[in-house]
Parts: structure tokens; sequence; C-alpha cells
């Protein structure tokens, strides 16, 4: 297959041409980028030195091929949508901008769609929820990375019907600074940004709406915090259940909603360091760890996720719905497992 990328210089791009090099089914046609057209992608990505000697186009230059990455800012790739449409018969979208089918409520969370016809057209693109769609689908939205690592958290305790949704659902978010993109700003300036924890969004993240929507609850609170950290983020959902459970209820519940998951391991072991999900380890991998604990006498569940943002939560996740939606083996390209120690 001929693949293109549309904004290949930013880290999520970074990470599809690291992953789309070694994929041995696909070839890589072009690389956009407005700000370092006739640069090597090596310049902006030096990991690939060696790798590539692909040099980055303008997206007046894209060619037709058979699947295009759209890997541009939020509120772009909506503009233009239909011209990358005719280019290509399959589009992933990594940015938000497809991410919620219905237009009210991208107005509520996000402002006006440019085009919001195409709203409905797109698959919410985490293969753990939404497999069956994506396989015959010819348009893939991205996933945002704190709502992955809410959904996959909350994803057993909603498939069970263990969740008392009359009280609130707590998602509390830990993320690195990757999440910020590579364009500087004041908060990601070195001596601001070094040895911080901070909490920038308190209530009313984007990234509920799409949490909200996939497993269909309705009182969903996240707050997302910034930690010392480059890749990685960590959910912890605090869920309140709706019946008397044990442990072994909750064993039942995580091992039926992630036996058959490629990329979803259950972390709960009760000696070692890494007794809970942590992101470090997973850094430049596509896995995502869940672990959970349960205060039996509240009735109160701890369910953690934790994931690489730039993969789980971006370009890993949009290469696992390229690999179902084409036909690959899911786990083509994606089988890194991620570095100890690091």
């Amino acid at each position: 297959m001929k693949i293109s990328i549309v904004g290949g210089s930013g880290y999520t791009g970074g990470d599809l041409l690291r992953l789309l090099l070694r994929h041995p089914g696909v070839e890589l046609a072009q690389v956009t980028s407005e700000s370092h057209v006739g640069e090597y992608v090596y310049q902006t990505h030096p990991n690939l030195r060696g790798q590539t000697m692909m040099q980055y186009t303008a997206r007046s230059e894209l060619q037709p091929c058979d699947l295009l990455f759209l890997a541009l800012p939020h509120g772009e790739a909506q503009k233009n949508i239909k011209h990358y449409a005719s280019l290509a018969p399959k589009l992933v979208d990594l940015s938000a901008d497809f991410r919620l089918r219905d237009a009210d409520k991208y107005a509520e969370w996000y402002g006006d769609h440019a085009d919001v016809e195409w709203l409905s057209k797109f698959v919410y693109g985490l293969p753990e929820l939404r497999r069956d769609e994506i396989k015959p689908a010819s348009y893939i939205s991205g996933v945002g990375c704190n709502a992955t690592c809410a959904n996959l958290a909350l994803l057993p305790l909603v498939k069970a019907g263990l969740v008392d949704e009359t009280k609130p659902i707590i998602v509390d978010v830990k993320v690195g600074s990757s999440e910020g993109g590579n364009s500087p700003n004041p908060g990601s300036h070195h001596p601001e940004r070094s040895s911080v924890i901070r909490t920038y969004a308190p209530t009313r993240h984007r990234h509920t709406a799409e949490v909200e929507q996939e497993l269909g609850l309705n009182n969903v609170h996240m707050t997302i915090t910034s930690v010392d950290l480059v890749r990685g983020a960590l959910a912890a959902a605090h869920v309140f259940v709706n019946k008397p459970i044990t442990e072994k209820d909750l064993w039942k519940a995580y091992r039926g909603a992630f036996r058959q998951e490629p990329f979803v391991r259950i972390v709960k072991d009760k000696t070692g360091v890494y007794r809970v999900p942590e992101p470090k380890i997973l850094a430049g991998s596509n896995y995502a760890d869940v672990g959970f604990e349960l205060d039996e006498k509240t009735g109160r569940v701890v369910s953690i996720c934790a994931i690489d943002n730039l993969m789980k939560g971006a370009a890993g996740s949009a290469v696992q719905c390229m690999n179902v939606m084409c036909g690959f083996d899911e786990r083509t390209a994606l089988d890194f497992p991620g570095l100890h120690p690091i």
C-alpha cells in the first residue's frame, strides 16, 4: 500500500514515520510539512537518521495514494477534508476534528465545525472499542490520549455493568510534556516546565466528551495534570460500583474485557516495584497497562491505565487502526515492548 502523511514534522508525525518505515506492507510515498519543505525527515526526527532519506514536500504537491494519515494541528483537517478524501480512499485523522459524532456536542466542546456532514462518516479509532466498525471503514478518527487511558481504565467496569452512574466518575490523569506538541509556549519553556506538577485542566477537559460518547456515560469528570515526564499518561479512574463485589469479581471483569486484546496487559502484582501500571516503561510502545484496586468497605474501585501518549494515545493506535482496516495482522510494526530501565 502506498501511504502518505500530511503534517509529518510534529511528534505524532515522527512516531508515524518510525512505525511505517518498518511496516512490511506499506510504502511511504510523501510526507508534508509547510515549515520544512525540502528538508530531510531526519532533520526534525533525528532518531530516523540512517533510516530514510525522504524529504518534506508541501501539501500542494500531494499525489493520490492508498491511505492518507492526517497529523495536522486541531482544526486544520476539517477545513480541507473533501480535498484529502479525493486523494485517498482511506483516511486516518489524528486530530480531534472528527472524534465526536454529534455536531452540537462538537460545538459545545470545541466550537463550530467547518464541515459537520463529515462527523458521521468517521469511526472512532480505538480498536478495543470499535474494531468491528473499523474493519470496513474508510475514515478513522484519531483518539485523545487522555481519553484513551480513561476509556481503557473504565471499559471493564462498564462492560460488566458494575458502574453506579448515580455517583460521579472521577478520572485524574497525569501527563508528560509531549502532549503539548512540539511548538513551544511560555508553559513549555524549560525553566517553567521542569520539575513541575501543574494542573492545567481542573475541570471540563475536552477529552471528557470522547469518554462519555464511547462508553455511554453522562457523569464523567476529568482533571489533567502535567508532571515532569516527556512521554506518558496515567489515568486513575475512581468509580463506585452498584452492588457489593469482591476482587475476584473484578478479575473476571478485567480478564473478560481484555483477554483477546493484543495491546492491553493487566498489571496487578503483589510484589516488586511495578505492581501497578507505570507509563515510564511503555515509552515508544503501543501497549496499555491496566490495573485496579478495590475498597470493599466503600464500594470504590480505582482503575488505573498507563500508556505512551504519543503511541497508544495517538500514532500507535492510528497504525493499529490501519492494520485492522487494511487486513494486516493487527500487531504489525507495533511489537516494540518498551525499555527498562529508561
